[in-house]
């Protein structure tokens, strides 16, 4: 079991950057992949990021693939998302995900953070 926490959303500028962080609790989590999702107010939440459970492998969903890069240290329990060039599009609330096993771009995660909102302003 997994207990996901975000932290490091807030007010920024387009074109700005912000980093993203979520603590994992339970000494599995080098087994666990972990992704990150965000939902805007009145849309479906959106795939985001992800990484495999030994960090050999990243995804990015098409809206952010450039912008932004996730990665994990497993030492520290940890996986963060660095967003760079961002846009008022990507104004949401963001998620942190886990699974045990293989990454998947669907909603088939196990464990879910609270949230963290990030607000990019034009």
């Amino acid at each position: 079991q997994v207990q996901l926490v975000e932290s490091g959303g807030g007010l920024v500028q387009a074109g700005g950057s912000l980093r993203l962080s979520c603590a994992a609790s339970g000494r599995a989590f080098s087994m666990y992949a972990m992704g990150w999702f965000r939902q805007a107010p009145g849309k479906e939440r959106e795939f985001v990021a992800a990484i495999s459970w030994n960090g050999g492998s990243t995804y990015y969903g098409d809206s952010v693939k450039g912008r932004f890069t996730i990665s994990r240290d497993n030492a520290k329990n940890t996986v963060f998302l660095q967003m760079n060039s961002l846009k008022p599009e990507d104004t949401a609330v963001y998620y942190c995900a886990a699974r045990f096993g293989a990454v998947v771009t669907t909603m088939s995660w196990s464990h879910w953070g609270q949230g963290t909102q990030v607000t990019v302003s034009s």
